[in-house]
């Protein structure tokens, strides 16, 4: 028996089942999924920083908008929050290194 203790994706369960391995798993309640979808962000953003692999940056997406529906801000006024802080900051596609400021 190896143990987890951590939130996966929705197929998971089947995906073990079909390797004939038996899953032991619960549903957390809003609170603990909540708190396990920020710990999830933190494994995936460490997995993308360490491999640099495109399909980490998937997993993070998939975190932040499942973290949007659990914090009741749907996926289309997250897209607009976003838009809304980038037209008035900015976004990243300069490449400005903001070294001092005096």
């Amino acid at each position: 028996m190896k143990t987890y203790n951590k939130l996966v994706r929705d197929l998971i369960p089947q995906i073990i089942e079909a390797t004939g391995q038996t899953p032991v798993t619960r549903n957390l309640t809003d609170k603990e999924y909540i708190t396990e979808l920020k710990r999830k962000l933190q494994e995936e953003t460490n997995e993308y920083l360490e491999s640099g692999e495109i399909m980490e940056l998937c997993d993070i997406i998939e975190v932040v908008y499942a973290l949007s529906e659990a914090t009741d801000v749907g996926i289309d006024e997250l897209h607009l929050l976003r838009e809304k802080k980038a037209e008035a900051n900015g976004k990243f596609k300069q490449k400005i290194y903001l070294e001092s400021v005096f």
